[in-house]
């Protein structure tokens, strides 16, 4: 398994739509879709979906992966930088 190179924890890359890849935490999420969520989830197809964690209940929940970047405590100081 990958590590991220920022904290130190333990990793997989998702391959987005796109083709590119999104290092995201290795533990898998169950979330309830919300186009109101401000949490991100990223599918195991690659889609990005707004969601809020866990749900209510009595709706359908759905499995996908957080992105590192939303748990890394590092991330504020690396983002929008690049890395050399």
């Amino acid at each position: 398994m990958a590590e991220c190179k920022y904290c130190g924890a333990e990793i997989v890359w998702v391959k987005m739509k796109s083709g590119k890849k999104m290092p995201c935490d290795p533990m898998i999420s169950t979330y309830t879709k919300d186009p109101k969520g401000k949490l991100k989830i990223i599918t195991t197809t690659g889609e990005v979906v707004s969601c809020s964690p866990l749900g209510d209940s009595s709706v359908d929940k759905e499995c996908g992966y957080i992105p590192h970047w939303s748990t890394c405590p590092n991330a504020d100081r690396y983002r929008n930088k690049k890395v050399e």
